[in-house]
């Protein structure tokens, strides 16, 4: 296998954001190759050149036709590679003579004059899109909360001891004992001093456990709302009944009725168990849409996103100066240069046009999930549409591995519409996708005081005709992340 085809497959399977990060260290490594920024669709035209670039173009189709013959199977990866042209770059010759460097370019480093104008607001929001910590946010109100000095050391050992969430994960006892090296204190100090912290925002930070959180937080409600002395006493004595959902028990200990039990769980259900995830915000990843599907006259329509990579071309001056020169180490240069810019080229080209061409080909299979949702997804398999578009089963995996889909229906990764088969009572075929959708739909609308087993669920899909084992049932909704039937019962 060419180092060509190797780069070829390479640049088929990487991801949005890597490819953009590969496309910018050719730009870096590579003199040849430049950023297209007037003319981002801008054709390429080799008859504009010379002969000898010409005869580089005849080497690039020979080194083709061997590559298919190496390898039958990955040369599917870059089908009918079409040799690009180039166009002219229009560059100035020259400054003036009496001219300097800030005459002709603009200085925008961060440093410049012209970044620190009160009206530039470009970079607003990635100055002050900083992610507080909780520790960040607990420490910012210790500052401002006065405290003796070995109780602020304290204070200080205990935020570092609470995680994310919030709780504190090491005990008194050895949070006092790392102390005492230092403080005269007692383990009672160390108490107090978290007794403050408890305090601080947001309410319920530092509990040691499930019920000291929910209690901290119930002593910040107001306490002659309806059903608040009733949430106090399951909070302190009910919660393993509580998770459940033994509501039965818990009505009978505590001699209450159902409408009772109803507003004290209103109250315990606004209660947050872990209160630090409202400071402790993570990174948002985002996803760059690698294609766009849209609905035109009628017809489903798939566009290559425009925005995922940057457009580039063979630098022009560069490449005149091929063959041109003596037979030297720098001709030499510039010509294996030119021609590994315009592998690059033809790979990037490559890739879009087989990203391109199985997108549309799923969109096809599809139409019934981009025209009624889930439940009419189809099955599929990779060899489907390695069929389809004439490209091996392998090729599929890699054009569909980290890359995007933006539909009406929102984002997915193209690996979502493929899922394997469920036969039907009729011999037909139902997707797993489109069974997970009517688990989902059948288990939101179910009664919360009486949900559905998988045994029932088996029992109404039997009915739409599909045939499907209890066991796979419950592997579908712990795909789904929803709770047995005994978990979902409520009485809100």
């Amino acid at each position: 296998m060419t180092p060509q085809l190797q780069q070829a497959i390479r640049l088929l399977q990487l991801s949005t954001l890597d490819l953009q990060q590969e496309i910018q260290e050719a730009l870096e490594s590579n003199p040849m190759l430049e950023l297209d920024e007037n003319e981002p669709e801008a054709e390429i035209n080799a008859s504009n050149q010379d002969e000898a670039i010409q005869a580089e173009n005849e080497s690039s189709v020979t080194n083709e036709q061997n590559i298919e013959e190496i390898s039958s199977q990955d040369s599917d990866d870059f089908q009918d590679l079409q040799n690009n042209d180039w166009s002219e770059n229009e560059i100035p010759d020259e400054l003036a003579v009496d001219s300097s460097w800030e005459d002709i370019y603009i200085n925008t480093s961060p440093n410049s004059s012209q970044s620190s104008l009160p009206n530039d607001d470009s970079d607003f929001e990635s100055r002050n899109s900083a992610v507080e910590s909780l520790q960040d946010h607990l420490n910012w109100q210790l500052n401002l909360t006065p405290m003796s000095d070995s109780d602020r050391l304290i204070a200080m050992a205990l935020i570092d001891s609470i995680d994310p969430n919030g709780q504190l994960t090491s005990s008194l006892s050895s949070i006092h004992a790392g102390l005492i090296r230092d403080l005269d204190i007692e383990e009672d100090e160390v108490l107090a001093v978290l007794h403050r912290i408890q305090q601080f925002d947001p309410v319920g930070v530092g509990y040691r456990d499930l019920n000291e959180c929910l209690s901290l937080q119930l002593a910040h409600c107001d306490p002659d709302c309806p059903g608040h002395n009733l949430a106090s006493k399951i909070i302190e004595d009910f919660l393993p009944q509580l998770a459940t959902r033994d509501y039965k028990l818990i009505m009978k200990r505590l001699k209450v009725k159902e409408a009772e039990l109803k507003a004290a769980l209103q109250i315990i259900l606004s209660l947050n168990p872990k209160p630090g995830s409202e400071i402790t915000l993570s990174d948002t990843p985002y996803v760059i849409p690698d294609v766009f599907v849209t609905k035109e006259k009628g017809r489903w329509k798939v566009d290559l996103n425009p925005d995922t990579a940057p457009s580039i071309r063979v630098n022009q001056d560069y490449a005149a100066l091929v063959g041109r020169g003596n037979s030297g180490s720098d001709n030499a240069y510039l010509k294996d240069n030119l021609q590994e810019a315009r592998w690059f080229l033809k790979s990037l080209q490559s890739r879009n046009e087989t990203l391109l061409k199985v997108a549309t080909k799923i969109v096809e299979h599809q139409k019934g999930f981009f025209d009624y949702g889930d439940e009419a997804m189809k099955p599929l398999i990779l060899h489907d549409i390695a069929e389809l578009v004439g490209m091996h089963e392998s090729t599929i995996s890699r054009v569909t591995t980290q890359k995007y889909m933006h539909t009406p229906r929102g984002i997915f990764e193209l690996k979502y519409f493929f899922s394997s088969h469920v036969a039907t009572q009729e011999g037909g075929e139902c997707s797993s996708t489109a069974i997970r959708a009517l688990i989902k739909k059948l288990i939101a609308s179910e009664n919360p005081q009486k949900p559905l087993s998988d045994s029932k669920i088996t029992s109404l899909l039997g009915e739409q005709g599909i045939n499907i084992a209890r066991r796979t049932i419950t592997k579908y909704r712990e795909f789904l992340t929803i709770s047995p039937s005994n978990e979902r019962k409520r009485l809100l």
